[in-house]
């Protein structure tokens, strides 16, 4: 049986990366000669097996050939004569279509090690603009790659503008986009991802809310950066720096500041009442992505509290407890130690700011944890119950935030 080692494996060896999953070709064989060696069938489309002892995929090798529109519309090939190079002909890009033999030889019929040494993103070939799905693929492989200096291939780029013109991606499912989105959020540089769809003309069609923040200017005095799709890029980075691989973080930071596409031009490049105006176009948002609830909670927190934790030290004690319950910080605690990270992203993701002090995150979850330990027995008293003793607890906790501040 001739296999080969290629992929991701062999990319990430090759640029020095801890190894991930290790995927295989099988050239010359059929699935029955597969099944009668022990391996397990996986794969619904196309024949992928799990080797007996140690788990690892191995695919048939296979040519892809376009049969309908979007990314499941291909008829595959798997019959014995296809040869490697014509499996790697069919993957997405050249660093992608890199093999190694049994006795560690590369098989590079497509320059792909080069590739890597030059830090370029290139597809393979032409067939690249079948898949819509690729163009997801190529900026979520910048967030992960941009850090080590890949750059899109000018011609890979036109090819994406290309696909992004005709339509094609309307053809993404919901669950498709958000997983390349999600695994860009816990990439080291998300916004390479922002700017490799909105370059291409991909981010209207797959991210229109965000797309709608490029342009859109903010108070220099505040926003060095100006433009409020460049501060979502850097608020984004710095989410990844600060929560390295959560992407939980990482979407709300995306989606803190959609309301600021929907401000007046007259009040421009004032943004009064963003925080209220972006919740609507982030539920509609995580309603057509799909997005998990806890990544919606924390978004919609995010983006409706930001200011306010901004403005911490300005708001009032019972301001301060109310802020808290909207979140329902005492029941999920974890909340509030999330939501300061986002907001110290949002601070420190502006021009000439990466290295500045959040103080109100520290401060918010000292008079969280403060509020936090006051519990219903603690006012419990003879009588009280229902509404009266809610407020009872109420004031408790707000007594133990000013305690906390006087104390601070």
């Amino acid at each position: 049986m001739k296999t080969y080692l290629v992929g991701g494996a062999v990319r990430d060896r090759l640029l020095g990366l801890p190894p991930g999953d290790r995927d295989h070709v099988v050239v010359g064989q059929t699935p029955e000669a597969m099944l009668a060696a022990g391996f397990k069938p996986v794969g619904r489309d196309f024949p992928v097996f799990l080797h007996p002892r140690t788990g690892e995929e191995y695919a048939l090798a296979r040519t892809e050939r376009k049969s309908g529109r979007g990314y499941r519309g291909f008829v595959v090939d798997s019959d014995p004569s296809v040869t490697l190079e014509e499996d790697l002909g069919r993957r997405d890009f050249t660093i992608n279509a890199i093999a190694e033999d049994e006795g560690g030889h590369l098989v590079d019929p497509y320059g792909g090690a080069r590739d890597l040494q030059a830090r370029v993103l290139r597809h393979v070939g032409p067939a690249f603009v079948e898949d819509p799905l690729r163009v997801l693929r190529a900026a979520r492989f910048m967030a992960r790659f941009a850090p080590l200096g890949f750059e899109v291939a000018p011609e890979t780029m036109a090819l994406m503008r290309q696909m992004s013109a005709s339509g094609e991606l309307d053809a993404l499912v919901p669950e498709r986009v958000w997983q390349e989105l999600s695994r860009a959020l816990a990439s080291p540089q998300p916004s390479a991802f922002l700017r490799t769809l909105h370059d291409s003309g991909a981010l209207q069609a797959v991210l229109p809310e965000i797309e709608a923040l490029y342009g859109v200017p903010q108070r220099a005095e505040y926003h060095p950066e100006v433009d409020t799709g460049a501060h979502i890029e850097m608020v984004c980075d710095m989410a990844a720096h600060l929560a390295p691989g959560d992407d939980t973080i990482g979407f709300a930071a995306l989606t803190h500041d959609l309301g600021k596409a929907l401000t007046p031009a007259e009040e421009l490049p004032k943004h009064i009442q963003h925080e209220q105006r972006g919740v609507a176009p982030l539920l509609a948002l995580c309603e057509r992505l799909k997005v998990p609830a806890a990544h919606r909670e924390l978004a919609v927190m995010a983006c409706r509290e930001h200011l306010n934790v901004h403005r911490l030290a300005e708001l009032r004690d019972d301001t301060v407890h109310d802020l808290l319950a909207r979140c329902d910080a005492f029941r999920k605690p974890e909340r509030i130690a999330q939501l300061a990270l986002v907001c110290e992203a949002d601070k420190r993701g502006r021009g000439g700011m990466a290295d500045a002090d959040y103080p109100q995150g520290r401060e918010l979850m000292r008079l969280h944890a403060a509020a936090l330990a006051v519990r219903g027995a603690d006012v419990a008293r003879e009588g009280l119950e229902g509404p009266a003793l809610g407020e009872a607890l109420r004031k408790a906790r707000i007594a133990a935030i000013r305690r906390a501040r006087s104390a601070g």
